[in-house]
């Protein structure tokens, strides 16, 4: 009888271990790894109208899926403009980098880069700007203006991105439009006065901004 309980204590240790095996490399086979892939795009819209107006926007982008719907991304740029308004004339100029992710809130069955997306970066730039006039007003109510040198600023914002992606026909080609709300988090000043234009975020004296970016992108 003693035999008879020990020979099932044995084999019903030897199943449950087996099991547990088992089970372990089920979980190891379902593990999340990383499959290199990339999608390079660059603003053609921007790009086309900087041709014909004093705003010189060059962007583009490198996104990559990172696991399920969510993808990572990393836009960079160089911007340049000039802001002639209420009496001020400033120009500044510089490069700006956005580092984010985003989430495909619905997508195409055959091709899970195709769909509708929502997400966020941060950015920041490191930009000149010049001021060459800063309303002032004098003795007696009567107004001029003062000049100040080119210097050295930097700026960091908060942005959101809601867009869409959609396949060229059955290429490796993408066009990818999205709508940009900004936030500014951040700034330096010159002499206490508020950027008029900062390479990335846009022309604006106020904190909230919005951006477009209509791409054409290209799957590796």
């Amino acid at each position: 009888m003693k035999t008879k309980r020990i020979f099932t204590f044995f084999f019903s240790t030897v199943f449950m271990l087996s099991f547990a095996q088992d089970n372990s490399e089920e979980v190891k086979k379902e593990k999340w790894k990383y499959e290199p892939n990339f999608m390079v795009g660059g603003d053609i819209l921007n790009a086309g109208v900087s041709f014909f107006s004093d705003r010189k926007l060059y962007q583009g982008f490198i996104s990559s899926k990172i696991k399920d719907n969510i993808h990572g991304i990393v836009e960079a740029g160089f911007e340049s403009n000039v802001y002639q308004k209420n009496s001020y004339d400033a120009k500044a100029s510089g490069p700006f980098l956005k580092l984010g992710a985003f989430y495909m809130l619905a997508k195409d069955p055959e091709n899970e880069f195709n769909g509708f997306y929502g997400g966020g970066k941060i950015g920041g730039s490191f930009y000149t700007q010049e001021y060459r006039a800063v309303p002032v007003r004098g003795f007696g109510g009567s107004s001029s203006s003062i000049a100040f040198p080119s210097s050295t600023q930097s700026s960091y914002w908060l942005e959101g991105t809601i867009g869409g992606r959609v396949q060229l026909f059955e290429s490796d080609f993408f066009i990818d439009v999205n709508l940009q709300p900004r936030y500014m988090v951040a700034t330096t000043k010159q002499d206490e006065i508020q950027p008029m234009i900062i390479p990335g975020f846009g022309k604006s004296s106020s904190k909230f901004n919005m951006g477009f970016a209509w791409n054409i992108a290209y799957k590796f």
